[in-house]
Parts: structure tokens; sequence; C-alpha cells
């Protein structure tokens, strides 16, 4: 049988939102319907919390109406479902807060400053934008409690947080191991990848070609590539791929010769006249042979490993010279090819000869104090006076 009604010829949506949104709260209607499903089977939702030093943005809000159609879901379905809204209040967003307005640039200045008094300080700030995400995710219509929020600065939920750690470290789940992060020397800390993403900008770096020569042929040296020359004093291997050809050329008027990538030459030099090909072979062929590394630091530590060519299909052609300078403890991919190649080992001392301001430690006698990025001309020069930067 048809409903007989008749639709308004024009209608204010918003006005109508905002109509349903005032009578779901002169009602109470969320938790009415929390009250009236609370003998059912409990469906449990853990919020994963926002900080609340910035505004929401379209990535929060398309998030959260994904969240509410979750949770209204398995209400419909039979569920009792508690739903209490949370606040991310540790972590690098709120410490990079506090540093920018207290000129802190590092753990020593908070030490000197007192970490209770430091604490305080982030705890003055992270509820700063509460009231506008109130607004927001309530005028979205999401049912969500922010009377009965949960805070991760609250004992009760870092215990939970350990509770849980301790359980997985009681079932063997745990293990100890060294990874690759990104790192800021700002804050002196590991970046997660969306903090990684934060701020993120191009800058200009140096592109350099740097010549590394065969020990048992020194006038014939491999041309590697890079663009962080800071991370060549901590060179432990180099690495081509295996199955692409390469070549030795002699550069005109000159004695040495120069191997690097076939498809790469015209990286290296504008015009075939420049050169003559003295021989090519395939990257296997390089497999195994050692090299002079461009500087020694790191020699002491040597276990008959350091200093050879790997091989390694992860190599392209579209930039470089088909030689990839690898030093492990700066790169994912360097990291892993060394050591499943061997050349380091999960239980050595770790190359990473840069403190957590992204200064050059003692090690680095030539470059100690340094901060890295500043380092990278006088690398380059000091390579250049040693006649290894082409």
């Amino acid at each position: 049988m048809p409903l007989n009604f008749e639709l308004p010829e024009n209608m204010d949506l918003p006005a109508i939102e905002e109509e349903v949104l005032q009578e779901w709260k002169e009602k109470d209607t969320f938790q009415k319907s929390l009250a009236l499903s609370k003998d059912r089977p409990h469906f449990t939702f853990c919020d994963g919390p926002p900080f609340a030093t910035g505004l929401p943005h379209y990535g929060h809000i398309l998030a959260g109406t994904i969240k509410d159609v979750v949770t209204r879901y398995a209400h419909q379905t039979g569920h009792y479902v508690e739903r209490r809204f949370g606040w991310d209040t540790h972590g690098l967003p709120v410490e990079f807060e506090v540093d920018k307005t207290l000129g802190i640039k590092g753990p020593a200045d908070v030490y000197a400053m007192g970490i209770g008094k430091y604490n305080d300080e982030c705890r003055s700030i992270v509820m700063r934008y509460a009231k506008e995400w109130k607004q927001t995710v309530e005028r979205m219509g999401r049912w969500i409690d922010f009377d009965k929020d949960y805070k991760t600065l609250y004992p009760t939920f870092m215990e939970s947080v350990w509770w849980v750690f301790s359980e997985l470290f009681k079932k063997g789940l745990v293990y100890q191991g060294v990874k690759v992060m990104p790192f800021s020397t700002g804050c002196s800390t590991p970046l997660s990848n969306f903090e990684a993403g934060q701020n993120y900008k191009d800058v200009p770096d140096p592109a350099a070609f740097v010549a590394f020569p065969l020990v048992d042929k020194p006038n014939r040296r491999l041309i590697a590539w890079t663009t962080t020359p800071w991370t060549l004093p901590s060179n432990l291997a180099l690495c081509v791929h295996p199955d692409l050809d390469y070549v030795a050329v002699r550069p005109k008027d000159s004695d040495v010769e120069n191997v690097l990538l076939e498809s790469a030459l015209k990286s290296l030099y504008k015009k075939a006249g420049e050169y003559t090909v003295v021989e090519k072979f395939k990257g296997s062929t390089l497999k195994g042979k050692k090299y002079i590394p461009p500087f020694s630091y790191f020699e002491s530590l040597d276990t008959g490993k350091f200093y050879h060519v790997l091989n390694g299909t992860f190599v392209t052609t579209d930039q470089g010279t088909g030689i990839v300078h690898q030093a492990p403890y700066f790169g994912e991919i360097d990291f892993s090819t060394c050591l499943e190649n061997g050349v380091i080992t999960k239980d050595m001392k770790m190359i990473c000869p840069v403190d957590e301001k992204g200064c050059f430690t003692s090690e680095v006698t030539d470059f100690a104090g340094l901060y890295v990025k500043d380092a990278d001309k006088l690398i380059l020069k000091n390579l250049k006076d040693r006649g290894l930067l082409i």
C-alpha cells in the first residue's frame, strides 16, 4: 500500500541535519541506545586516537565516518558497543610543538630543564583543540562518547599497553633487532613513516661520481654515483646488477680505466670520443672484487667481508652508474643487502658514526663534530684532492 505524504518542493538539508542533531542531543539518544543494549554481547572497538595539537582535517573526517558505520552496524546486529573517544597525547607532534616554543634543541636541553617540567609543558598543549574536535565530530553525526574519553597519558592506559607487551614477551613473540629508520636530527628521535612525511620538503643534494680503485688493479676504478656524500665514510661495500652489461673505459689522455654500466656512459661522458672502451662484461664478473674504500676509519673492524663488490637485482638503470655505494646503517636496502652477504652480522658493532644531533662522532676524525649535511662539501673536496671525485 503506497504511503500518502508529499515531499516539500525545496529541502534545506543542512538545516535538517542540525534539527536531527538537536533532537539527538535533547533526547540523549546515543546514551539511551547504550543503556538499552547493555546486556547484549560486547563488541570491542578501539578508536585509533588523534592528536588534539592540530585541527581535524579531511583524513580524520573520512576515517571517523568509516568507524561510525562499523560501530552502528555492530549495534544494529545485536551487540553492545561502548564508544569512547580517545586522545593521543604522546609522541613527536606534541614534543615538536613544545621544542619549537621553548627552543629545545635536543635531549640535553630536556635533561637540563627537568623531565618533569618538560612533561608539564607537553601536557599543557595536548588538548589545545579538543573543543574544535568535539564540534566537528558531533556535526558529522558520529556517535561517540566525549565525556568518558581516554587519553594515552592516563596511567591506566599506559599500564594496559605495558601489560599487553609483557604478555607478548612471555609468549616469545618479542625479539630484539636492528632496523634502519627515518630519524630527526632536530628532535633527536626516530620517526614513524607518518611523522617522516610531515612537513616533507624537496631540498637540493650534491650528486657526485666517486672512484673506488680495485685492489688487484688500482688503475681500474669502479665509479659509483651518490647524492649522500656524508655516508661515504661509512661505506662497506659496492653493489652491481649481475645480469647487466658493464664496461671499462679509458678517458682520453688518461691511463686510468673507469667501470660503469654501459647504458650509463652518457651520464659521465657527453661524447663517445671522450673515452675508449677497453672491456665489456656482465656485472656478475665483478662479484667478490675487492676495492680500496674512500675512507679507512673502520678497517680495524673488517672481518674480511668489507670492501667487496656484491651482486643485487635492485640496482636500476634509470639513474647513476649502475654501481651502488653501500652504507648499511644508513639505508634500508643497503642494510638487508650487506646482511644477506655477510658484510655485517646481527651481533657486530654498528658502524653508525653519527650522533643524535646528526653530527659525526670522533671515529670520523677528519669531520668529527660537523653536522653531516654541512660536511658534504668538505667530503667532496677531500675526495677531489685525492683524485677520487670524477
